[in-house]
């Protein structure tokens, strides 16, 4: 075998993933444990008892965004989804514009993310050194190391390991899941700290929003909730039948996320008492499992978060550097991005950069304080980042499909106003959350978004072909006679 690292105009490999693999990485992605434990406290303090309603209202426009991904996947496999789409359909600065913010989105998420990671490690070794801040990043700083070197290893191996750590995961979850049902049949108990609530299908209303911007802030923190599944059109240069398996298994993420995330989102309202999710702001789910599980419970569900964590570390580190391979090899990022390793079969120049840069971020987040303050902060600015991205998305495929939006009510509500609306929903929410979030979320969040104009202008003035875009037009890409997606079955072949 030749040692050269790579070799000019080297592809990802591809055929590597099959349907099933697929799936899992989509509700890896979403990282549900994670999510929960890292982002319900942030949620109850924003929304109240509000908070399932803030998931399910949230989860209508995301299968919006799902179902764009779906269609803009059957006519465009690229491993910078959304970069490319948005920039052959809308603009290409637009496009651009839509990489960068999930660049930038994963790149906090990497801090956001391995601190948790850090914390539940200790609290499976010894709670007594869990709020050891520092101890807590060092660990978290090993965990992205080693998905690091996982990623590096190519999408073959990243999808053994998720089959392993999502798979311990999901199951705990769903064991769980059962459990909180059966125990919150005793609504109303005392839990030590202040009094729990009954369920009440208000929870499920408007009535519990601080009007019309308390919504909108409650649902852009929701999408964090979600915001990852989309890792599979990112894959679709390594998938099997990528056209078909990507959009179908990002659907499928959505609605599993969204299921087990609500079962628990009404668990804490039920069990927990205000106080103790005030109290255990970074652990919230550790209260729940011991609540429900005396003794057993809050270790497995730390377990299950940690596992969750490391999992979506690796989903994102996967996200971000398909990303960065795409802009690499359309010249509108250092081309040496998009350079793939000859053995490896994976973007290693992309992949080393994020590492150095995350890592540094990771360390430098040591000045920043407690773990809870900057994930406050990382979900506000990660959730800006993704409604711009997933909004771009959902109007891009409704402009690649108008000329096909009039064969059928399946086209025109799956293809058309349902991903409409869905980016609609995610500017929406953007633009209102402007006035409630904190000046720093939105430093963060808007200043790393303006500072992509850089790398844009600076490309687009050297000549990128990216900037002469072939436009995306479904109608010259789908057969006459060939339905658009919808009417075909979505029966899951578990192809490895």
């Amino acid at each position: 075998m030749s040692s050269t690292p790579d070799r000019p105009g080297r592809g990802l490999q591809p055929n590597v993933l099959g349907t099933f693999h697929t799936i899992v990485m989509a509700v890896a992605g979403s990282a549900p444990a994670y999510s929960l434990a890292a982002t319900s406290a942030v949620l109850v303090g924003t929304v109240g008892l509000g908070g399932p309603a803030a998931l399910l209202y949230c989860a209508v426009p995301m299968l919006g965004i799902a179902l764009a991904y779906r269609q803009l996947g059957r006519i465009d496999v690229n491993a910078g989804a959304g970069y490319s789409w948005v920039g052959r359909t809308l603009h290409p600065f637009l496009g651009f514009l839509s990489g960068w913010a999930l660049v930038v989105a994963a790149t906090l998420f990497m801090v956001a993310g391995s601190l948790p990671a850090g914390t539940m490690t200790l609290t499976v070794i010894d709670s007594r050194f869990a709020d050891d801040t520092t101890l807590a990043t060092l660990i978290g700083a090993g965990w992205f190391l080693v998905m690091l070197l996982v990623v590096l290893g190519g999408a073959r191996l990243s999808a053994r390991a998720q089959l392993l750590i999502s798979g311990v995961e999901l199951v705990i979850l769903l064991v769980f899941a059962g459990l909180a049902l059966v125990h919150g049949t005793t609504a109303g108990r005392n839990t030590g700290t202040g009094t729990a609530h009954a369920f009440d299908w208000s929870w499920l209303g408007f009535g519990h929003f601080d009007g019309v911007s308390g919504f909108a802030s409650g649902a852009l923190i929701a999408a964090f909730y979600y915001w990852g599944w989309d890792v599979t059109g990112n894959l679709s240069e390594e998938t099997r039948n990528s056209r078909r398996t990507t959009g179908l298994a990002g659907i499928v993420g959505v609605l599993t996320v969204f299921a087990l995330v609500e079962v628990f989102t009404i668990a804490v309202n039920v069990i927990l008492s205000a106080d103790d999710i005030e109290r255990h702001s970074t652990n919230v789910l550790t209260v729940l499992g011991e609540q429900v599980w005396p003794g057993v419970g809050g270790k497995l569900l730390v377990v299950a978060v940690m596992l969750s964590t490391v999992a979506t570390l690796q989903t994102t580190l996967i996200q971000v550097t398909r990303s960065l391979f795409a802009m690499g090899r359309d010249r509108t990022m250092p081309a040496a991005f998009g350079r793939v390793h000859h053995s490896w079969n994976t973007p290693w120049v992309a992949v080393a950069t994020v590492g150095g840069v995350a890592l540094a971020l990771i360390l430098a987040s040591l000045a920043l304080g407690p773990v809870h303050r900057i994930l406050g902060v990382a979900v506000e600015a990660i959730g800006l980042q993704v409604a711009v991205y997933y909004g771009l998305a959902g109007l891009a495929a409704v402009v690649a499909y108008r000329k096909m939006l009039h064969r059928s009510v399946a086209d025109f509500v799956l293809g058309g106003l349902w991903p409409l609306t869905g980016s609609l929903f995610m500017f929406w929410i953007f633009f209102e959350a402007l006035g409630s979030f904190s000046r720093t979320a939105l430093v963060l969040g808007l200043g790393s978004l303006a500072v992509g104009a850089v790398p844009m202008l600076w490309y687009w003035r050297r000549g990128s072909s990216y900037y002469r875009p072939a436009k995306l037009d479904a109608s010259r890409t789908v057969p006459a006679g060939e339905p658009s997606g919808y009417a075909h079955s979505t029966t899951i072949v578990t192809d490895y």
